[in-house]
């Protein structure tokens, strides 16, 4: 499997690149970039997904913080993991979520998400 994630590199710049299965077929890393994009993602931006990403500018304008959306996500992403939790805390007023992932190898992984 493969799927695909934004990140800065050291120039600054903003690329693209390529999360695929190890030799041994574990998508545990491509399963944590997709849920990180589908965090960033708005709910039915994607044609093929949309299902996936909450609709952080529609709560912008209405003025909720989107919740609901988010633990849908965590709903969608907890068969892939031992544990995941997602947490959120406000920071100016914006919304950052807390991710919180045990991986069914025993993993922990954590990251600090902005919406």
């Amino acid at each position: 499997m493969r799927t695909w994630g934004r990140v800065t590199n050291t120039k600054g710049e903003r690329v693209w690149v390529s999360i695929e299965s190890d030799s041994a077929g574990d998508f545990t890393y491509g399963w944590i970039t997709t849920l990180i994009q589908t965090l960033k993602l708005g709910l039915g931006e994607s044609p093929f997904y949309v299902q996936y990403g909450i609709p952080a500018q529609r709560c912008i304008v209405e003025q909720f913080h989107p919740d609901f959306y988010v633990n849908m996500v965590q709903q969608q992403f907890a068969g892939y993991f031992a544990s995941i939790t997602i947490k959120k805390h406000v920071i100016n007023n914006n919304p950052v979520y807390d991710v919180s992932i045990v991986t069914l190898s025993g993993v922990t992984y954590q990251e600090t998400i902005a919406v």
